[in-house]
């Protein structure tokens, strides 16, 4: 199985470039004979740190200028804050990932940073159903999550299901659903109805679901059964065994890769893992 980064970690790799600066960084530049792009005279809307980007400076949709170094910076700096869209430093316009993607003039490797980093920003912030913006879950065990511009305006307190995204219905804390009809944890729902895996590398062992949580940041990963019971969670960059749900390192000091772990099956998952990154 091939073993992808922690898109965290890339993206600390690519901030690092930037901290760096331009001795370890080659400066990106727009082709002058790109019809496609719209040049400008002028100052470079995204170079906050006053850096002096050689390129030629091309206009976004929102009218504001950028070279594509300090364009990749900005969006970089975005994502490093949580956030999984981009707007103009300049005037909050939100500008299309694709449109991102050929003004920065994103490698491949850079595409597949922002992409994976975006979903997992995602997954931590939602847009309230009442005022439209965006907030971020404090209490990762409650789903139940309070509003503050809401609150304010109206005048008493507004919260909402970070899951159905209706507003709060029932009792209070819950980690599992509110008390709208229809709501329902989608994930925990997958773990207890997946069907049981059939290795074929590891002899004796059976009841094993083939979905698991990644039991350091909560991933949701399935193991297609042609390989040893170890899987990379790309997310967190852990090895764990899909079998005990123990650390690779864990599993191995007892059994080997290709034969059942000393400590059985770990019984079907009833909670998702809460990642507390250091």
């Amino acid at each position: 199985m091939s073993i992808d980064p922690s898109p965290y970690a890339a993206l600390d790799r690519l901030l690092l470039g930037i901290k760096m600066g331009s001795a370890t960084s080659k400066e990106k530049r727009y082709d002058p004979k790109d019809s496609s792009l719209k040049f400008v005279d002028g100052a470079d809307d995204m170079d906050f740190l006053c850096e002096g980007f050689q390129s030629r400076r091309a206009q976004m949709s929102c009218g504001h200028s950028v070279t594509p170094t300090s364009l990749t910076n900005w969006c970089l700096q975005q994502l490093d804050e949580g956030k999984s869209t981009f707007l103009c430093g300049a005037c909050k316009a939100v500008w299309p990932y694709e449109e991102v993607c050929k003004m920065a003039l994103l490698s491949p490797e850079e595409m597949k940073t922002f992409e994976k980093t975006m979903k997992i920003n995602a997954a931590v912030s939602r847009r309230c159903p009442g005022c439209k913006s965006s907030v971020a879950k404090q209490d990762k065990l409650n789903l139940c999550v309070r509003c503050k511009t809401c609150t304010e305006k109206r005048g008493h307190s507004y919260e909402f299901c970070w899951q159905c995204q209706r507003e709060w219905k029932g009792p209070k804390p819950r980690s599992d659903r509110c008390e709208n009809d229809g709501c329902c944890n989608t994930a925990l729902q997958t773990l207890r109805t997946c069907p049981e895996i059939v290795f074929d590398t590891v002899r004796g062992i059976s009841g094993c679901p083939s979905i698991r949580a990644c039991p350091t940041c909560g991933s949701l990963l399935e193991h297609k059964g042609n390989h040893c019971k170890h899987l990379f969670c790309s997310r967190c960059a852990v090895k764990f065994c899909f079998v005990c749900l123990k650390t690779f390192a864990e599993c191995s000091k007892t059994s080997n890769i290709s034969e059942p772990c000393s400590s059985g099956i770990a019984p079907r998952q009833t909670e998702i893992p809460v990642w507390r990154k250091t």
